[in-house]
């Protein structure tokens, strides 16, 4: 795990410990279905969660959610907030996403929001049952005219999520502005 990583996302998490965890991603909240059967258990996971806005409602949802991030202190939030909401249905896993391994068709959804880590594309094309969803969104390569310094390795290229997952069926694309998204299904 790399520790300058760990503790860059400790302290800035620390600094932002008495303000409100923020509102689920909208695009979460438009494209997320509805459990199928209430008898069937459905898994989502929550990507480099950060403070775990986002699991935590796929959990309300009734997913079984799993939520990485490298930060202690996000996890440890994330645990306190899903106590407060009485969720059980929640794995927290702290981890370095660049010696992450996922569930072969272990998800029926992913979602990934401001943050990129090229090599795991393949992952989590693979972690998706046929018929689940991913729902991505990150900054893309427009955001250095706002950003100079933003470093190019965590921008999209333009189109880069529509060409990872062409093959599937896209139910939503776009690149407005600097921030690119797509909601596809796996095929099968």
């Amino acid at each position: 795990m790399s520790v300058a990583d760990r503790q860059k996302w400790d302290a800035q998490h620390k600094a932002r410990a008495e303000q409100a965890l923020p509102a689920p991603d909208p695009l979460l909240l438009q494209f997320t279905p509805p459990l199928r059967d209430s008898s069937t258990e459905q898994f989502a996971l929550d990507l480099a969660c950060g403070l775990g806005q986002n699991g935590l409602w796929l959990a309300q949802q009734g997913y079984i959610t799993t939520l990485m991030d490298i930060s202690r202190v996000a996890l440890n939030r994330v645990r306190d907030e899903a106590a407060v909401r009485s969720l059980r249905n929640l794995n927290l896993f702290q981890i370095d996403l660049e010696s992450a391994n996922f569930d072969a068709r272990g998800y029926d959804l992913i979602c990934v929001f401001r943050f990129v880590q090229r090599d795991l594309i393949p992952k989590l094309r693979a972690a998706v049952k046929p018929g689940g969803r991913i729902i991505y969104e990150s900054f893309n390569t427009r955001m250095s005219e706002l950003k100079p310094d933003f470093t190019p390795d965590y921008l999209l290229d333009v189109g880069e999520l529509a060409g990872s997952f062409g093959d599937w069926r896209v139910i939503h694309a776009s690149e407005a502005h600097q921030i690119s998204q797509i909601v596809a299904i796996k095929p099968g």
